[in-house]
């Protein structure tokens, strides 16, 4: 199956199942019911607990994993979405807010008492936690079709701020487990763990992380809405790979 038909089969899924919340499924990282039991589920684990700072996607089912970090005094960063600003992540820091913490769990609560900050200026993330639509028990990870998910681990990459070794997980109700091979791209995220309402899984990576930014699968349309992009190749900083479609 390609992608476009994987993700249209977990939505389809979703909506016959009953098992999506709202805003919905289709054409979304799912909202599934049993979110907050994943991070129950990931707040047990070794790598959450040993983690300082994380990195969490702002979307609907990741929302009670990034409460989570903030009550647990956790430096938590969230991508602004589509990337759409130079500053393209914002750090919410509970010692800073206190009480106002937890309202910054939300986009709008992050954009109103988080600190919007560029890659450069951000802390060495210890864990990444994802959405997903679909995964794959060997680490293969698909997303809703736009890019960000790996681009912002690219960002991270090339400024040192992730590392080969740091774990990267998603939360995910056990639909979108897929027996169906997901193809991976150099620039495609796999996963280290998913964790369902039910239960961890380890998975066996088949699939090497990226290293940066691949500027050579990029189209010129993507590149001229993301601002951190447009800077970094007027600069010439094209990273790994070349413009080669450009």
């Amino acid at each position: 199956m390609t992608k476009s038909e994987i993700r249209q089969k977990v939505w389809q899924t979703f909506q016959r199942e009953g098992v999506a919340r709202f805003p919905g499924a289709l054409g979304r990282i799912p909202n599934f019911a049993g979110a907050e039991r994943a991070a129950q589920l990931l707040r047990e684990m070794a790598v959450w607990r040993r983690a300082l700072v994380v990195k969490v996607n702002p979307d609907a089912p990741q929302l009670p994993v990034r409460r989570l970090a903030l009550s647990e005094g956790k430096i938590l960063y969230m991508a602004v979405p589509r990337l759409r600003m130079e500053k393209c992540f914002v750090e919410i820091d509970p010692q800073r807010l206190g009480k106002r913490a937890l309202l910054a769990a939300s986009i709008a609560g992050a954009c109103r008492h988080g600190r919007a900050v560029s890659p450069r200026e951000m802390r060495p993330v210890d864990l990444v936690v994802c959405g997903s639509v679909a995964v794959g028990r060997d680490g293969a990870r698909l997303g809703k079709g736009g890019g960000y998910c790996d681009l912002e681990y690219g960002l991270l990459r090339e400024e040192g701020k992730v590392r080969e070794s740091t774990p990267i997980l998603t939360t995910v109700h056990p639909l979108q487990v897929v027996a169906e091979r997901i193809t991976m791209l150099p620039h495609d995220l796999p996963v280290d763990f998913l964790v369902t309402p039910s239960e961890v899984i380890a998975t066996r990576p088949a699939h090497p992380r990226p290293r940066g930014i691949y500027w050579d699968l990029l189209r010129p349309l993507k590149i001229n809405t993301i601002p951190l992009l447009r800077k970094r190749l007027r600069r010439g900083g094209t990273g790994t790979g070349s413009p080669r479609r450009l």
